[in-house]
């Protein structure tokens, strides 16, 4: 009697950020546990998550993963070089599909190509549209076969203007953000005083973000600790891709002006420990702002371009909040300061606010009915069954 034969399928899977590669590391891992016994082969734009989850790089994506006009025009050579690679492995290997993560510049134009030549496109974490540039519907339209959304709300705009082929499989961070640490044992490991206030700075993991950010953190900080009563602490959470190194030239700048704060720890690797630790929380603008909420830290969305930058891209922006958690709610739980209202004064009158009492513990519970919205959790489960229907739909000759 002969064996049952077995599932094989080749995806090709391109991320071009850390928390892309991080949701695409996790949807591998899914995808092979979801089709046990079948056979994969991944290969695309890999970071250390998805080499680490069995993912052959064509190009590496730890070099693309780059910040505004200016720095994309510097990087240009780059992009393109990268852009022929994957299409021509696409092209030569034929995937079963190709599994685009976020990304939406260089993914939306990479899926235009691709889908010309007959290949099937899905795109994970869909493009916030919502938020700008929302002309770009039709190339979603027309170029992506399944569009994975992660937002409550994505399901029902995409589905509004002509895109039925959306599902909502919730968001990969809903039931996994859990610090290994309590408040107490992260306060002993750091020389902190768990009965004082903690306040976490998250300055941003790309290398212009941090330059401009972190500067203006530290001055509220110095302000707030220049305050008789205050007994703040600080602590700066470095994302992976910024080392501790990178915070004294800043602070060492800082000791010119208003001092700095009278106790500053620094942190790697510790974020979600830092910010479960913490009274109140100062975020750059983007997915960590999202974990602070998942953990109910109160928080402050910062975020701070170039003077060019902003003037250019800030003018696409459609909607009116910036941080995610606020977008979900619908309103502004967290406070925001962008730009040029995101200055040391502004944000020590921001945190010093959230530091009340009664303030907080009213930021807390809206926190937790706005990230109840987001699902229990197993998004990279559902993301991976959804792409498994479809490629098998697919190789039935459905459409």
């Amino acid at each position: 009697m002969s064996e049952e034969p077995f599932e094989s399928f080749r995806l090709m899977v391109v991320a071009g950020e850390e928390s892309g590669d991080a949701h695409a590391a996790a949807l591998v891992r899914a995808l092979r546990e979801s089709a046990e016994g079948a056979r994969f082969e991944f290969f695309g734009s890999t970071g250390t998550r998805m080499r680490e989850a069995g993912v052959e790089s064509v190009v590496r994506e730890d070099d693309l993963a780059i910040t505004g006009l200016a720095e994309i025009a510097r990087a240009l050579p780059r992009f393109v070089a990268a852009y022929r690679a994957l299409r021509r492995a696409a092209i030569e290997r034929r995937p079963d599909a190709v599994l685009l993560v976020d990304w939406p510049d260089f993914n939306l134009a990479l899926a235009r190509s691709l889908r010309r030549r007959g290949l099937r496109v899905i795109y994970y974490i869909s493009p916030q549209l919502w938020a700008w540039r929302s002309h770009r519907i039709r190339q979603v339209r027309r170029d992506v076969d399944l569009l994975l959304a992660i937002l409550p709300f994505e399901r029902d705009w995409y589905a509004a203007r002509g895109v039925s082929h959306v599902e909502f499989v919730g968001h990969p961070l809903a039931g996994s953000v859990a610090p290994r640490l309590s408040r107490e044992e992260f306060c002993a490991r750091h020389g902190l005083d768990p009965l004082r206030p903690v306040v976490t700075l998250l300055p941003g993991s790309r290398r212009k973000e941090f330059e401009r950010i972190l500067p203006v953190m530290l001055d509220a900080a110095a302000r707030i600790s220049r305050r008789d009563d205050s007994g703040v602490q600080f602590v700066v959470a470095l994302a992976s891709r910024r080392s501790a190194e990178e915070v004294e030239p800043v602070a060492a700048r800082r000791r010119g002006g208003v001092g700095m704060p009278h106790t500053l720890r620094v942190v790697e690797g510790e974020t979600r420990e830092a910010l479960a630790a913490s009274d109140a929380a100062a975020v750059c603008s983007g997915t960590a702002t999202l974990e602070a909420a998942l953990v109910g830290t109160p928080l402050v969305v910062v975020y701070k371009e170039s003077a060019f930058n902003w003037h250019t891209l800030g003018r696409l922006i459609e909607v009116e909040h910036f941080g995610l958690v606020n977008l979900i709610a619908g309103e502004r739980v967290a406070a925001e300061l962008m730009q040029d209202d995101f200055t040391g004064e502004s944000l020590e009158r921001e945190l010093l606010a959230l530091l009340d009492p009664a303030r907080n513990a009213h930021v807390r519970e809206r926190l937790r009915e706005t990230t109840a919205r987001l699902g229990e959790g197993g998004a990279s489960a559902r993301a991976a069954d959804a792409v498994l229907r479809a490629l098998r739909r697919w190789r039935a000759g459905g459409a």
